[in-house]
């Protein structure tokens, strides 16, 4: 459609007459023009028809997207930038022989190049845990191992922590209750992001998938573990705490006392003369070996006014129990729960695996009649089955390996239950792995398979 402006100018008697090449340029500009204002025209009446199409709307603010580059937890796992870092220092060794100074600042440093990862890194744990480089030596020991791993990735999963698995000696000399301390440094120096580094060994198991650790409470202190002062400093006993469990804060502390406590171990000239110094004052040590556990132990005694204000001896909950007083009372917790949630239908909503945690704080309003520790009904944390060894097999001699085996699987398919349920399904008996039962929607408000 052409403009009766232009039709006019072009055609009129009244138009002065003009040269051929002007013609031709004219017509050009007024051709151009035409399809100009047609283009604008038809933009127009579309604009007027879709009123709701909107160019700028579909440009999508890089701000407000969600980037593939972000996990779910608002850190970018593709941000490695250019700075120097102490990554790049050649001296630098992840060895449990050479000692790392300063690390607070280059962990600061670090986080700082990294600001995705600042916000939350005061709460942010890894797990570690680990086993021997070979196969089991017990028939059912790879299944027991599988099945305990497979429990703390659940638990992991369901509180958004990091895990590490390691089944090699970082250090040929630090095997058995040794091994850990090579895993759990190079497990900091990995992971500069996490304030806390978890060792949790093989054959302890988590029990409570939906309890959180009280970090607050451990603010003003660098090491956490099930302990009792009493028995440390009265009784001077071996069993006064239990190193197979402990959370330990990623800072230079921490290196110091890796560095301290790794040297009364295999790697040291006096490894035997510690041996003797520990059962000489510990009476109730079993062995001649110096130990993880009776060495840290050793420390808090002897160095009370060093260790003591940084290390927090956790014994008002199962930070890890013993098995033998915990797994007989399985099933009546199972019932005592069951209970609650018959009458808390807040308790009973199915719900996402992902926001488990709200239901776990929902239902300490309700435990507070529960107790904590021996004689409790609450479900422990983790069971510890020391004593039991599931991979060679080779249990203390004080019970037998059956009582050991059916433990440790009553254990699993109690913790699995509280993992099977999100799923839709449950274990009706702790002592048979292979059968499931499908939960009823108001479960256990109707009738279910317990």
């Amino acid at each position: 459609m052409v403009s009766p402006e232009f039709s006019i100018s072009q055609f009129s008697p009244m138009a002065k007459p003009r040269n051929r090449s002007f013609w031709c340029l004219s017509d050009s500009f007024l051709y151009c023009g035409g399809i100009f204002l047609a283009i604008l025209l038809v933009c127009s009446f579309w604009s007027f028809f879709t009123p709701t199409l909107n160019f700028s709307s579909a440009i999508t603010d890089p701000s407000s997207a969600v980037s593939c580059k972000d996990s779910g937890f608002g850190v970018n796992l593709k941000s490695d930038p250019k700075d120097l870092t102490f990554y790049d220092d050649p001296e630098l060794s992840y060895s449990i022989e050479k000692p790392v100074k300063n690390w607070d600042e280059k962990r600061k440093q670090w986080l700082n190049h990294h600001p995705s990862f600042a916000a939350g890194a005061s709460e942010r744990i890894v797990v570690v845990t680990g086993s021997q480089p070979k196969p089991c030596k017990n028939p059912i020991g790879d299944h027991l191992l599988l099945r305990s791993f497979k429990n703390k990735v659940d638990y992991c999963r369901i509180h958004g922590y990091d895990i590490f698995y390691n089944n090699l000696l970082l250090h040929p000399k630090m095997g058995s209750y040794w091994a850990k301390l090579p895993v759990v440094k190079a497990a900091m120096l990995t992971h500069p992001e996490a304030e806390w580094i978890w060792w949790v060994d093989s054959d302890a198991l988590f029990t409570d998938m939906e309890f959180k650790l009280p970090l607050q409470r451990y603010k003003n202190h660098n090491l956490v573990v099930h302990g009792w002062p009493e028995l440390i400093y009265d009784k001077k006993s071996w069993t006064s705490l239990n190193a197979g469990v402990f959370l330990i804060r990623n800072c230079q502390w921490s290196m110091d006392l890796i560095e301290t406590w790794s040297n009364m171990g295999p790697i040291s000239k006096d490894y035997k003369k510690w041996g003797e110094i520990q059962r000489s004052t510990f009476k109730d040590k079993l062995f001649p070996e110096s130990d993880d556990q009776t060495a840290l132990i050793y420390l808090l005694y002897k160095h009370k006014e060093k260790y003591y204000d940084h290390i927090y001896l956790e014994g008002e909950f199962y930070f890890e129990g013993y098995w033998v007083e915990i797994f007989g009372r399985y099933e009546n917790t199972t019932e005592m729960y069951l209970a609650i949630e018959r009458g808390a239908a807040e308790l009973r909503r199915r719900h996402a695996e992902k926001v488990s945690e709200q239901y776990g704080a929902f239902r300490e309003d309700y435990l507070k009649s529960a107790g904590n520790g021996k004689g409790s009904w609450r479900r422990p944390l983790i069971t510890h089955f020391t004593g039991c060894q599931p991979c060679n097999g080779d249990h203390n001699k004080m019970y037998d390996g059956e009582s050991c085996w059916n433990g440790m699987v009553k254990a699993l398919n109690f913790a699995d239950n509280q993992v099977l349920r999100k799923y839709g399904f449950i274990h009706p008996d702790l002592l048979d792995s292979s059968i499931v039962s499908e939960v009823p929607f108001d479960y256990p408000a109707d009738e279910g398979p317990w």
